[in-house]
């Protein structure tokens, strides 16, 4: 089968969060089954943009609305990601460093999404299935159904995957023009709650919706931001298949981002290394538990309280810890964490940005990782963890739901309900329970490294699924 996935973003080439991991995974494994799976992004401009050779492939023109922009598909030359890359190059709207928050981004994607239907439009090609990410390619399923210039590709199946519902890409029906011709009579497949909604538009013409884990489908049924109705209506067609994640790029033994490099049977020693070289960076104790957090510092990810859950922590455990935050949001949580440094010297320390290299080594180097999250739809840090041998502590929602096991339930992780201080604070007095136990936290670990979460089995059922549409 020949499958286009179409995303705002695609690991390595532009990332913001786990969309960007998964889109940069799901293809190669496919093509491992012997399909034909390429990823069409925009054309940003950015580091991965600059640095690899492109070839141009089609050159066109489309409309949105009133204006007119011309588009360039470009293909990278190598495949070196394992797939065929395309971007789309529309200099006006994406001549940019950032993926979003430009006050056009209603425009970029949209003319986005126009120029690849053009494109295939234009040189007559018919994949088996389009597969859509999120609600920045959620008009797709819409305008190959009811658009006058893409009736050759009515019967292509169209398959979305909700990697985030509370993110829809609403807008005006002020800008309806956008949208390239349609039968007017078909205009209340775009609109939800008086606007135009691409993500509602997307589950309701979609041949399949997908969320990135069991128990997220479930949870978006009765809250997804104005869309549970919506959801419950078209379940019949819903499915949630778990992420994996890619165990060639996270790989113990072979990841070049680490300090030190080890296997299953020597990873204590491993850890430890990487352990080392984190406290020495960051001033902490390796005697220590470490804790960490990576990750966007945003209230869905519980974020807004790591201030007071690191300080109730480092005071009511004496200083029986270290913790070290990887991540950038929101600014007042920045200070918050950055202001702990003046309190915290030997225990505590805070990276504000991103940086992969880091988060290799974190992941690696850490006894627990910190995610209590409030909306997890999926999570790959938890599986990035334990593929590391970090137990992760981890809220009861989502796909965290679905990947962790609580320690006292036979597992490998540490469980909580609700994302509160006192929650994520008994969860870590527990951690540093099992670290002082030093037999009982080995095996832990090692049962940790020793679950599959690879992409393997995720696409073989996303295969199930497309032939599924196909017949």
């Amino acid at each position: 089968m020949e499958i286009f996935h179409i995303s705002a973003e695609c690991y390595p080439v532009a990332k913001v969060g786990g969309l960007a991991d998964v889109v940069g995974a799901l293809p190669k494994y496919l093509n491992k089954l012997g399909h034909t799976a390429k990823v069409v992004v925009p054309g940003y401009d950015n580091k991965f943009t600059n640095e690899n050779e492109f070839d141009t492939v089609h050159k066109g023109l489309l409309k949105l609305g009133w204006f007119q922009f011309s588009y360039t598909i470009l293909r990278e030359k190598t495949n070196k990601l394992g797939f065929q890359l395309y971007v789309i190059a529309i200099p006006e709207l994406f001549d940019r460093p950032n993926v979003y928050s430009y006050e056009d981004d209603t425009e970029r994607f949209t003319a986005f999404q126009i120029a690849f239907l053009n494109w295939l439009t234009e040189t007559d090609q018919k994949p088996d299935v389009i597969h859509c990410h999120d609600h920045h390619t959620g008009l797709i399923p819409f305008m190959v159904q009811f658009c006058f210039n893409y009736q050759h590709l009515k019967h292509t199946p169209t398959v979305l995957t909700i990697h985030n519902g509370q993110y829809q890409g609403w807008f005006g029906f002020d800008r309806i023009h956008y949208i390239p011709d349609f039968e007017r009579g078909k205009m209340g497949f775009l609109e939800w709650g008086g606007i135009i909604n691409p993500l509602a538009s997307g589950i309701k013409c979609a041949w399949k919706v997908t969320t990135v884990s069991p128990s997220y489908l479930d949870e978006i049924s009765e809250n997804a931001n104005g869309l549970e109705h919506l959801l419950r209506f078209e379940r019949y067609k819903s499915l949630g298949i778990l992420n994996g994640i890619d165990t060639d790029v996270w790989n113990t033994q072979t990841d070049e981002m680490l300090q030190t490099n080890y296997t299953i049977k020597g990873f204590k020693k491993g850890k430890e290394a990487n352990k080392a070289f984190l406290c020495e960076q960051f001033n902490l104790d390796p005697k220590l538990p470490l804790f960490t957090f990576i990750g966007r510092l945003v209230g869905e990810k519980g974020a807004d309280l790591l201030p007071q859950i690191c300080s109730v922590a480092l005071n009511e455990f004496h200083q029986k810890l270290n913790i070290l935050i990887l991540g950038s949001g929101d600014p007042n949580v920045e200070r918050g964490l950055q202001s702990l440094q003046n309190f915290y010297h030997g225990n505590y320390n805070a990276y504000i940005g991103y940086n992969e290299k880091l988060a290799h080594i974190i992941y690696a180097g850490a006894d627990f990782l910190l995610m209590p999250s409030r909306v997890e739809p999926c999570g790959l840090n938890q599986m990035y963890a334990l593929r590391y041998g970090t137990i992760p502590i981890v809220r009861r929602t989502g796909g965290l739901k679905d990947t962790v096991i609580d320690i006292g339930d036979g597992g490998f992780g540490i469980c909580h309900n609700q994302t509160s201080v006192f929650d994520v604070t008994h969860s870590m007095y527990r951690a540093i329970v099992l670290y002082e136990d030093a037999k009982s936290f080995d095996a832990v670990r090692k049962t940790c490294m020793q679950i599959d979460h690879s992409w393997d089995k995720v696409a073989e059922e996303y295969s199930t699924v497309y032939q599924s549409l196909i017949q």
